[in-house]
């Protein structure tokens, strides 16, 4: 502290990579204050993950209760399940608060000064906190930006919050609509879909791209189309744009064509909901005090070590992590960020390995990725010179899976035929979202297929679809 600030570090936003980067600047010895408008967790602990997983866990159960034909293979016989949606409702709000309270405990315990407030850069070093008493300008030697992102809603949908709404609101189950209409099948339009059907109510899945899940690899939609859709009551609409939706009882939903943009369809469903991606929360940051803009889709720019650029050259102690970067809008990618942002403030600079970071989405059963699809792969491959090796293996033929009786789903590594370098692995099976991280370990230390065929695996665990899959590729040489 021989600077003469008032902190070492400020952070603007608390959500989980802002309190990542607090509880690391204080074990590197900095006196941090960290300043939230909102509340303690962001999106992710209030309005994402966390809610999400606590509907999808009450919600799998249900699923599972009722799934009579699996628990007889098992021997097992259930009566009528039933469920309370207010109390799965309350599960989810209850672990929210829980989860909040344990992230505020820890900052407060760890000497980290928390603001409630609106935080907003006010020149070189400068923040200004709009609070309820008033404003009050603090410096920091240094500042990082983590504001996160809010729910895109395409022109022509009008919300309400309770008939048409984002996952913002979806996530408190206030009620459990007959027939929902979910526009996009990334992972937040698959989880509520999963959620929704499993409570009993019919999906209607509208993708505006010509392709269910297009940011999943190509064998992993065709294989989740069979497994999470197909049998379940899920219709799905393809290429086509809910251009217009309207609030209401029914809520009315015009689907025009994607590419013509013409009129196909009219839908009446009793409830809509928009998931449609999300937009960066950049805005009133007070970037333009110091120079600062952010790109036309509204991210702010930074370099590999999350420093903000400013015309090519990084703004001098000032950063930015988390959603609002663009990157990666994931929990544990902002988190990454704001260690390296740290450590790099530090004086020991450190980028994020992106191509290491894994990311699930909680279905039944469940899927998971990490590095390259086989397309963005074989580009690579093309514009470096090298062959890219698949190969697959699946859960019918694990021990572990066939004894629980869930042996739907496959692991699919891809990697290069030259070094045998890992470049991707993906998954959709049973704890998918678990199984990645060997994976994502192997990528990070970019290991070879070769080095990974030997390691042992414990018999019989789900992990051994990896070590097939490995076994599988050096077999093939």
């Amino acid at each position: 502290m021989s600077h003469g600030l008032d902190y070492d570090l400020i952070i603007i936003g608390a959500g989980v990579g802002g309190h990542g980067a607090a509880i690391h600047a204080v074990s590197c010895g900095l006196k941090t204050a960290i300043i939230e408008a909102a509340e303690m967790g962001g999106t992710c602990v209030n309005r994402g993950c966390i809610p999400s997983k606590a509907l999808l866990a009450a919600s799998g159960r249900v699923r599972e209760l009722r799934n009579a034909h699996h628990l007889k293979a098992l021997g097992i016989q259930v009566g009528n399940v039933a469920f309370e949606r207010q109390a799965i409702a309350d599960h989810a709000s209850n672990l929210v608060a829980k989860i909040r309270d344990d992230m505020s405990n820890s900052l407060k315990r760890l000497g980290v000064d928390t603001i409630k407030g609106r935080g907003k850069l006010a020149g070189p070093q400068k923040v200004t906190v709009t609070t309820e008493a008033g404003d009050r300008t603090i410096t920091g030697q240094d500042i990082i930006l983590s504001p996160g992102s809010v729910p895109f809603v395409p022109p022509g949908i009008e919300l309400d919050g309770k008939t048409v709404f984002t996952s913002d609101d979806g996530l408190k189950l206030d009620w459990l609509p007959s027939w929902i209409a979910v526009i996009g099948s990334g992972y937040i339009g698959l989880e509520f879909s999963d959620i929704y059907t499993a409570l009993g109510s019919e999906v209607t899945l509208i993708e505006a791209l010509d392709q269910l899940m297009p940011g999943f690899d190509p064998d992993v939609a065709k294989l989740a189309q069979r497994v999470l859709i197909a049998p379940r009551d899920i219709e799905t609409k393809v290429g086509l744009l809910a251009r217009k939706v309207i609030p209401g009882s029914p809520v009315v939903i015009e689907l025009a064509d994607a590419k013509t943009k013409e009129l196909v369809d009219i839908l009446e469903v009793d409830a809509c909901l928009v998931a449609t991606g999300r937009v960066p929360a950049t805005q009133d940051l007070g970037l333009d005090s110091i120079g600062v803009g952010v790109d036309r889709r509204g991210f702010i720019t930074v370099n590999n070590q999350m420093a903000v650029v400013r015309d090519g050259e990084p703004v001098p102690h000032l950063w930015a992590i988390g959603d609002a970067t663009g990157k990666m809008m994931l929990a544990h990618a902002a988190s990454a960020q704001g260690i390296a942002a740290v450590e790099t403030m530090c004086g020991r600079a450190r980028e994020v390995d992106y191509r290491s970071v894994p990311a699930a989405a909680f279905t039944h059963p469940e899927v998971s990725f990490v590095g390259m699809t086989e397309p963005v792969a074989k580009e690579a491959g093309q514009a470096e010179g090298f062959k890219v090796g698949v190969v697959r293996s699946y859960f019918k033929g694990n021990s572990k899976a066939i004894a629980e009786g869930e042996t739907d789903g496959l692991a699919k590594v891809i990697y290069r035929e030259d070094t045998g370098e890992v470049l991707g692995v993906h998954i959709l099976g049973p704890h998918a979202s678990d199984l990645i991280h060997e994976a994502s370990n192997a990528i990070a230390q970019r290991r070879s297929v070769q080095d990974l065929a030997y390691l042992v695996h414990t018999h019989p665990t789900l992990s051994e679809v990896l070590d097939d899959a490995y076994k599988r590729a050096i077999a093939t040489h």
